[in-house]
């Protein structure tokens, strides 16, 4: 009998802050570390709360990728991620109050299986239709781009 998934739930976390610059947070039975740099404070033992934001979106592009890719029976591989983000820094700088501190996205993400560029496109447009952190930055005002390509 398969399992019938929710389609909507309520997730729960816990936290605690361990100095004035490192979190550790517990989610799904893992703790992730959430630190700064020693540069500003910080003993540097996990990405930094803004490195953690836009890094989700690498991983949600990776699972929601690949289960389209599954769904459509497109064979995209492995795929590989290069990113840039313009940050506007202003508001953790506390100099003034920033409403998109992540101005732009660039996410080019590389598949590296035999699967042809229309094929990949394809994975693409239902990836963008379904990913929630891509859409987070888009709601959010981010100018988010994200461009697919065949490994050579």
């Amino acid at each position: 009998m398969a399992i019938r998934q929710k389609s909507h739930m309520t997730i729960k976390l816990a936290g605690r802050g361990t100095s004035h610059a490192r979190s550790e947070v517990e989610v799904d039975g893992l703790t992730a570390v959430i630190d700064e740099p020693a540069a500003r404070g910080g003993t540097n033992e996990g990405p930094s709360p803004t490195a953690t934001a836009y890094s989700a979106l690498i991983g949600c592009t990776n699972v929601i990728a690949n289960k389209c890719a599954s769904k459509l029976g497109v064979h995209i591989g492995q795929l590989s991620f290069e990113m840039e983000v313009d940050f506007d820094r202003r508001g953790v700088l506390l100099m003034e109050e920033v409403d998109v501190p992540f101005t732009a996205i660039r996410l080019t993400v590389t598949a590296h299986g035999p699967a042809s560029q229309a094929g990949i496109d394809l994975v693409a447009a239902e990836t963008g239709k379904y990913c929630p952190i891509s859409k987070l930055y888009e709601q959010a005002g981010t100018d988010l781009t994200v461009t697919w390509r065949k490994a050579d």
